[in-house]
């Protein structure tokens, strides 16, 4: 007996796909972030049973067909592991601090042809003559520091987004910086979110950056998600949507940023070095490459305020650190998205990084 003539969909794997690699956190983003990978695998399993199974009787189908579905289970509990995303924190700092519009906290810094306001959001985009970035009215001491962030799709490589704070014009050569970066991309792979903090000129010349990396648990092109950064003189703090990714606390003076810093944001060109070290660079086939900011936060102490102020917590408490449940939620995403920890990275000199 000859089964029907049915197409089989077999579906197909870029080159450079994260997906190849042994790696269930790859794996989980890339899935996630594929739709059509998705209905072309079901589609692919389908057909697969109807053409396997319809021509032999079913004791013979059944022993044939176990590992395959084992195999399309598997996919179905990453992708609905995936979608769970990390446990609750149990509180929100954000919903602490008060939204402004862009023209009450920030003004453009460079770029002003390619940036765009619009009801208190603000688009900014790269192309071929220009990038552009902002720049926060005031510096803080200290404080709650955040927006809402949408990227572009598609191919980004060599391009940074970028929202962090620094006192690089103030000085020059010698300067401290705490950055939210998101790394551009190929089609194939997810964003990096980049976090780093620079003490005393560490950023400038001799770099010895603090470097920890992370993929997100969701697809940061398909809404606003929301970034903070937490700075305290005790410690400091990065949040997406209000899940703390990451804590640095201060351990000496040697390794800490204390003084003022203003808050930035720009979109530019790091082809040589944002994407995979510099391997692919920004093309400008796919100009303009454009970020969407809104819903900023900045709650702080002034540069020039009182020394009696003190920056919002980032625990429920009050207290500087982490409540259990805000801890076991920042394990959650190291242990599932962190891609790279500067303090373990072999080939990196230590004895410039003592905090380690």
């Amino acid at each position: 007996m000859v089964g029907p003539s049915i197409p089989l969909f077999i579906p197909t794997v870029l080159p450079h796909s994260s997906i190849h690699k042994p790696n269930l956190q790859n794996l989980s983003i890339f899935w996630s972030q594929s739709p059509n990978l998705q209905l072309s695998i079901q589609s692919f399993f389908v057909s697969l049973l109807v053409v396997c199974c319809f021509p032999m009787p079913s004791h013979f189908c059944v022993p044939l067909m176990a590992p395959i579905f084992s195999l399309f289970l598997a996919f179905l509990i990453i992708s609905s592991g995936n979608a769970q995303g990390p446990p609750s924190p149990g509180y929100s700092p954000s919903s602490r601090v008060s939204s402004v519009d862009f023209d009450q906290g920030f003004r453009n810094l460079w770029g002003p042809q390619h940036q765009r306001i619009d009801q208190g959001s603000l688009t900014i985009w790269l192309d071929k003559s220009s990038g552009s970035g902002f720049k926060s009215l005031r510096p803080y001491q200290s404080g709650y520091f955040g927006a809402a962030i949408k990227l572009q799709p598609g191919y980004t490589a060599g391009v940074i987004t970028s929202f962090y704070l620094s006192n690089n014009e103030d000085h020059p050569g010698n300067h401290d910086e705490i950055d939210i970066e998101f790394l551009g991309t190929t089609p194939d792979k997810p964003y990096t979110l980049q976090t780093n903090v620079y003490i005393r000129g560490t950023g400038d010349g001799n770099i010895i950056g603090r470097e920890m990396r992370f993929h997100l648990w969701f697809d940061p092109t398909q809404d606003y998600h929301n970034y903070a950064i937490l700075w305290t003189p005790s410690e400091i703090m990065f949040f997406v949507d209000d899940v703390p990714i990451r804590r640095y606390p201060r351990k000496s003076d040697a390794t800490f940023p204390t003084r003022p810093m203003w808050v930035y944001g720009s979109i530019w060109d790091a082809s040589s070095w944002a994407t995979e070290n510099g391997k692919y660079k920004a093309d400008y086939n796919y100009q303009p490459f454009i970020a969407r900011y809104t819903n900023f936060k900045l709650s702080g102490c002034n540069a020039d305020g009182p020394t009696s102020c003190r920056p919002p917590s980032a625990s429920p408490s009050g207290s500087d650190g982490l409540s259990q449940q805000q801890a076991s939620a920042m394990n959650w995403v190291q242990g599932n998205y962190l891609v790279y920890d500067y303090c373990h990275d072999s080939k990196r000199d230590h004895t410039q990084t003592p905090e380690c």
